[in-house]
């Protein structure tokens, strides 16, 4: 069996839903041979340095699950790029490059958090390609603590407003930016996160399955015998 999950957007204040990826690793990972996380596995993530006790706990329930055999993949987000290989090391995961490919029953399925797809939002992806450029990354990396958690409040709260000013079409995956990484990699599955729109969509090259954002409920997408289920379940 393998699991895949994103848009937990763990932080202290949502303790119900850092309880359910307890209960999540616990009582279904466990038995998982591979677990993937597609991003915004927290809600913000300015460093590696950073780290406080709630993020050691998460990141030791993680190892605990990789003692017991599931291996664990990790992917950025656009809320946790800044994750690095120190808490990797400590969660016993593996970064993984976005997109990946992953074979399963004999194809590939590609994954991808979701949010290079939204080529229609203009202004993300204008500031992504700010922020993800190497020297940007480079910069953000050695700037004092404070003015990182500074700047993440900033971002948060301008991305919140100009979320609620846009049409939902822009904030979601453009057809042609789908059909053009599909064809790319020659996949006839593609499994994301990023939209918060969780669903499985059939198109002519194949389907597009949506991961949803843990809120009131948690999603995951499993792959056993051959199938592939998006499940979900109550916090």
């Amino acid at each position: 069996m393998i699991l895949l999950i994103s848009d937990l957007h763990l932080h202290e204040q949502r303790p119900d839903i850092t309880r359910a990826l307890f209960r999540f690793l616990q009582e279904t990972a466990v038995n998982a041979e591979a677990l993937y996380i597609l991003g915004d596995f927290f809600e913000v993530w300015i460093g590696d340095d950073a780290m406080t006790d709630f993020h050691r706990e998460v990141a030791a329930a993680l190892h605990q699950l990789a003692g017991a055999g599931c291996k664990i993949y990790l992917m950025h987000g656009n809320r946790d790029f800044l994750l690095g290989h120190k808490f990797c090391r400590q969660a016993g995961c593996e970064l993984l490059h976005d997109p990946a490919l992953l074979t399963y029953n004999g194809e590939n399925i590609l994954l991808m958090h979701g949010d290079s797809l939204c080529t229609d939002d203009r202004d993300y992806q204008r500031m992504k390609r700010i922020l993800r450029n190497p020297l940007s990354l480079f910069i953000l990396r050695h700037l004092p603590l404070k003015t990182r958690q500074k700047l993440a409040g900033d971002l948060r709260a301008q991305s919140r407003d100009r979320t609620r000013m846009k049409a939902s079409q822009i904030t979601d995956v453009n057809p042609a930016a789908v059909q053009q990484a599909m064809q790319r990699h020659s996949v006839r599955t593609l499994v994301h996160g990023h939209t918060h729109r969780p669903a499985v969509h059939k198109l002519p090259e194949g389907q597009r399955i949506v991961l949803g954002d843990w809120d009131s409920h948690g999603w995951y997408l499993q792959l056993e015998h051959g199938q592939l289920a998006l499940e979900s379940f109550a916090l």
